[in-house]
């Protein structure tokens, strides 16, 4: 007969493999036959965090430290969730008890270290992180971090050696090339292929550097999601593109877009911002572009569905980034949060949320004012063609840091940003421009989790000024 080690050893094997609610049965059957066990309560508490419940994580690690108080795991563990609902006081005192209990245990310096820096006291976070270095100097999940954080300051020359480290961590995987990874080495007349690494922002962020390669002399190719294709086709200099798993052609250089970046930095001391791509070519604002007809048949589609031109301006709207993204809690608001901007008669809303996050316009009293795109938008043409295409026949854009802040920086369009306390590190700790993107105005969170104040400013900037 399995012993109740046994059983929680395999919901963990079952929870590894991504099946979550089934380790969570399991976790839950082994408590109400054995509601003492410490250890059962915590790995209910890991599932329950993997699931962002959050608060029913709390009950359950202190439930299990009601059952054993000398757990660091336990307190570790109680410490991260804290820190996701907000309690930062809290949290800290948790991990620190962890630490009394086990001086080495290196997930406290890391969670520590995260806990100050997602709270905006970004120094001593990296104090966390540079003393778990003192017990783990080869760890990349630390280095990582480092990196981050550097790249975040402004400290190119010590964020990018320490961002390279995260090559090192489990399911970062490069295409099956002989190529040698391109680090800054000579370009004229060399080849070199770039994939993607990281999710679609980072994409149509750093897809620019393929032109910044060929315009140095380089024959450039690029692998990517089939999906992707189409909107990359407007990308200069490119001279083919082929789909993920497709056979390589022979190249003297490898890189991913970000190493690209990367290796531009140290071929030159520079980043490739947007300063060298915003010029106008014709109809052509950015290095990104869809097809005039595409741009004219979203025209006609607004004209029709009363969305033409009038005394009000056009707002596209996003709220939501990728829930399964590791800061999407800090990142992402409630659709709720726009509401100044929505009942505001000199505007007219219309969602860019497709898929996550677009039922939230079913669930406010003020959905009714928001304009939605079809159902197939984005279906047939591929990846964010259409929206781009509906971006180009919009006053601005107001979006949270997802993808689609990407997309309408990338395309020239007039775009309100709005950003946590503590942002994704291309957009600095300050400042209200950013070199990446002409296009992009920031407004940035005062107070962790304070979004009001930041669509306050949003709302009086799209009333007071002119967005083209």
């Amino acid at each position: 007969m399995p012993t109740v080690a046994d059983v929680l050893s395999q919901g963990w094997k079952v929870h590894q493999a991504g099946k979550i609610d089934e380790a969570l049965r399991v976790y839950q059957h082994v408590i109400k036959q054995a509601p003492r066990n410490p250890e059962a309560h915590v790995y209910l508490g890991i599932a329950l965090f993997d699931q962002r419940r959050y608060q029913e994580s709390v009950a359950s690690y202190r439930q299990a430290i009601s059952l054993k108080e000398h757990f660091p795991i336990a307190w570790n563990n109680l410490g991260n969730s804290l820190r996701m609902v907000g309690d930062v006081d809290e949290s800290d005192k948790c991990f620190g008890k962890a630490l009394s209990m086990d001086q080495k245990y290196l997930s406290v310096y890391k969670n520590r270290g995260t806990l100050w820096i997602w709270s905006g006291e970004v120094e001593r976070g990296l104090a966390w992180y540079e003393k778990g270095l003192e017990i783990a100097p080869d760890d990349a999940e630390l280095h990582r971090n480092l990196g981050v954080i550097y790249l975040l300051q402004g400290d190119f020359d010590r964020g990018w050696p320490e961002y390279r480290w995260r090559w090192k961590m489990p399911g970062m995987r490069r295409p099956h090339s002989p190529a040698p990874l391109w680090t800054g080495q000579p370009i004229e007349g060399r080849s070199i292929l770039l994939y993607p690494e990281q999710g679609r922002g980072d994409e149509m962020n750093f897809i620019r550097v393929a032109s910044v390669l060929a315009q140095a002399g380089a024959s450039v190719v690029v692998q990517c999601s089939p999906a992707m294709i189409p909107l990359f086709t407007s990308v200069r200099g490119v001279q083919s593109l082929l789909p993920t798993g497709s056979q390589l052609p022979p190249v003297d250089f490898q890189a991913s877009f970000i190493d690209a970046v990367d290796g531009w930095y140290q071929f030159t001391g520079e980043l490739p911002l947007g300063k060298d791509f915003f010029h106008d070519h014709g109809s052509h604002s950015g290095y990104l572009n869809v097809s005039d007809p595409l741009v004219n048949y979203w025209l006609h589609w607004m004209e029709k569905n009363d969305l033409g031109k009038d005394h009000r301006k056009r707002i596209g709207i996003a709220w939501q980034g990728n829930p399964k993204h590791h800061a999407d809690v800090y990142r992402s608001v409630p659709l709720e949060v726009l509401r100044p901007l929505a009942e505001d008669d000199s505007l007219h809303l219309i969602s860019l949320q497709l898929g996550f996050g677009s039922e939230q316009i079913d669930q406010v009293d003020f959905g009714s004012k928001i304009s939605r795109l079809p159902d197939d938008t984005d279906t047939s043409g591929g990846a964010f063609t259409d929206t781009a295409a509906v971006m180009k026949n919009i006053d601005a854009v107001v979006t949270t840091d997802t993808s689609l802040a990407h997309l309408a920086g990338s395309l020239g369009v007039p775009t309100l940003l709005l950003l946590g306390k503590v942002p994704d590190w291309r957009w600095l700790t300050k400042g209200q421009n950013t070199a990446w993107y002409p296009s992009i105005t920031m407004f940035r969170q005062d107070q962790m989790g304070n979004w009001s104040s930041v669509v306050e400013r949003v709302h009086e900037h799209l009333r007071s000024s002119s967005t083209s």
